[in-house]
């Protein structure tokens, strides 16, 4: 019989739904010291197992079909078919973002909600790496992964943390590759213009920007985050003065690099006749609508033909990345270290020399690994429904993997279905 006569069969003939409140139920059950609720906990086990038992019996299959029931709905068990039927490959890889799309501040309080992190190690017990891929700091990322999933799956060798947007990679349990500064390998010119907006960035800002902002704590990338709640008409207005303020640092301390350009009286450098802050803008407006669009709202547009931007110093802004993140924050960035570049080398420590990823997230730069791993054949795409156009767009475009807001535990669950689905070849 087709598998998919077999799933419609598994959903027709059983109560799954029953199924999986009782397998959601034992899965996050919270420890308690309490006799009575132990005891609930234990009925439930078997409740479970008994009902699993009925499928088990009745498929040939049946543990697959048994966990699949348990796991997926009806819903989610048809995508994974279609998936497995696309593509004929288990994901081995799980490459997730963190910040609005395995938590979400929308509907969750900010936290990874319990039956994500469940499902997380389920698919570490079953032998898929995990890479935590976020524009956080280390310590921040470090401090939750263990919080959420534990120091024993943390350090246990098949967990990596692509932090900073690729500026770094922390796998532990690899000896001399368990920390790998990325950056280290950028060159002298590139490091000292990162070196000198970060020395500047907050003594030399306006004082609205140094009372509303504060710096990330990086190691590389520069990261202006408001002193204001995320998403808030503040932190939107101070941010937006934020990317003006960094864009135009950013243009003094390349300026400083380059041989050309003639002082213009006012502490800045001119080239070409124009303020090299306003080629710079004009640059930056033409790689992203978001910030010419802040731009043209505060006034600061350059009315500049950007074909027109000298050489010299369109040959280094091109290796530098300006990110805009509406009312959360202003950021540059190396294009030489990136998401991709980040999973890459964490792909090499962990050995998965032939990846089929599911990679989950809801930026720019989560975009940037979805189409890597489209152009290559090398996973499947994820994001929830309120992530950046463009990367709606793309996961429509492909598997049309969409999530709720806080409910990346849909996908797992999808995805943990076509793994097990996989198996019936």
């Amino acid at each position: 019989m087709e598998r998919y006569d077999l799933v419609y069969r598994l959903y027709d003939e059983y109560d799954t739904k029953t199924l999986r409140e009782y397998q959601e139920f034992v899965d996050v059950f919270p420890p308690v010291d309490s006799r009575v609720a132990l005891e609930h906990w234990q009925s439930a086990t078997e409740e479970l197992e008994e009902r699993k038992d009925e499928i088990r019996s009745a498929f040939a299959a049946g543990e697959t079909f048994a966990e699949v029931a348990a796991r997926a709905t009806r819903d989610q068990a048809f995508t994974a078919l279609d998936l497995e039927a696309k593509y004929g490959r288990a994901v081995n890889v799980l490459v997730l973002d963190v910040d609005e799309t395995l938590r979400s501040a929308g509907g969750t309080d900010n936290e990874i909600p319990r039956e994500t992190l469940h499902m997380l190690t389920e698919f570490y017990e079953a032998g898929v790496p995990i890479v935590i891929c976020t524009g956080q700091t280390l310590e921040n990322v470090k401090g939750f992964a263990i919080q959420g999933l534990g120091s024993e799956i943390v350090h246990s060798g098949d967990l990596s943390i692509v932090y900073e947007a690729g500026t770094g990679v922390f796998t532990p349990g690899h000896g001399a590759d368990t920390k790998q500064l990325l950056y280290e390998d950028l060159d002298a010119e590139i490091r000292t213009v990162f070196d000198d907006v970060r020395s500047r960035v907050l003594p030399e800002a306006p004082e609205d920007l140094r009372r509303g902002c504060h710096l990330q704590g990086n190691e590389f990338n520069v990261t202006m985050k408001p002193n204001y709640e995320t998403g808030s008409s503040r932190a939107r207005e101070i941010i937006d003065e934020a990317l003006i303020y960094l864009i135009d640092l950013l243009a003094d301390a390349v300026g400083a690099t380059l041989e050309d350009g003639d002082a213009d009286g006012n502490g800045g450098r001119t080239l070409a006749g124009e303020p090299i802050a306003h080629w710079t803008r004009a640059f930056y407006a033409d790689q992203d609508p978001e910030i010419r669009a802040v731009l043209e709202s505060e006034g600061a547009y350059p009315d500049l033909d950007v074909d027109a931007v000298p050489d010299a110093l369109e040959a280094v802004l091109e290796r530098i990345d300006v990110a805009y993140y509406e009312a959360d924050a202003a950021e540059i960035g190396s294009l030489e270290l990136n998401k991709v570049v980040g999973v890459e080398r964490a792909l090499d420590v962990l050995d998965v020399e032939d990846p089929f990823a599911l990679v989950m997230g809801d930026s720019k730069s989560d975009l940037r690994v979805m189409e890597w791993i489209a152009e290559n054949d090398a996973g499947i795409a994820a994001a929830p429904e309120h992530a950046s156009r463009d990367t709606v767009e793309h996961v429509l475009e492909t598997d049309e993997l969409i999530f709720d807001r806080g409910k990346s535990v849909d996908v797992l669950r999808t995805v943990y279905a076509l793994n097990r689905l996989n198996r019936l070849h």
